[in-house]
């Protein structure tokens, strides 16, 4: 049944509201429907041979790799170093070294992916940024079999299929883990 035009029912208020209640509901009901089926979006990037999503919601921005780093006396070696960014300090941190996975090569394709984190301005050091990777929320499962990189402890599931899976790297995980918080050198 199609609903008469608005202007049609001026003459009558009472069935102008209904018709505008009606319109109301029907849309609600629509954009309840669109929420269940959006995607879940996510930063593709790469550490070494792996490649991981970082949530949308977890990234405050990307940037260049900084051309100078300062060093931070103390600092365990997985700190890249200090940089400035638009006025603050920002930690940089070498995310593969961190991982256990040897030192990141600073080049053309690296990049800065700074953690969206209310307490903490960090950067990581990472090989390449793919940009944004979408996916149904629906297909979210578990992350496959642990690579070379040993951090199935910041991985929250994965997106993809058999041939090529994409684990979900929880940038908030990481920023509230004692390890990364812990950057001093114990000696």
């Amino acid at each position: 049944m199609t609903e008469a035009p608005l202007a049609e029912l001026r003459a009558d208020p009472w069935a102008l509201l209904r018709a505008m209640e009606r319109r109301a509901l029907a849309s609600a009901a629509a954009s309840d429907a669109e929420t269940e089926s959006r995607d879940w979006v996510g930063i593709g990037f790469r550490l070494g041979e792996e490649c991981f999503l970082a949530p949308r919601e977890e990234v405050r921005e990307i940037v260049a790799c900084p051309a100078a780093l300062a060093r931070v006396p103390g600092a365990r070696p997985w700190v890249a170093g200090i940089a400035s960014l638009r006025g603050q300090l920002l930690t940089v941190i070498d995310m593969k070294s961190f991982l256990g996975g040897g030192t990141t090569r600073r080049g053309r394709d690296s990049r800065v992916i700074v953690l969206n984190h209310r307490e903490l301005l960090a950067g990581l050091l990472v090989d390449e940024v793919f940009g944004f990777r979408r996916f149904p929320e629906s297909e979210r499962g578990e992350p496959g079999p642990e690579g070379e990189l040993r951090c199935r402890r910041y991985l929250a599931g994965a997106f993809g299929g058999d041939d090529e899976s994409w684990p979900v790297f929880s940038l908030q995980a990481l920023a509230e883990s004692p390890n990364f918080l812990q950057a001093a050198r114990d000696d």
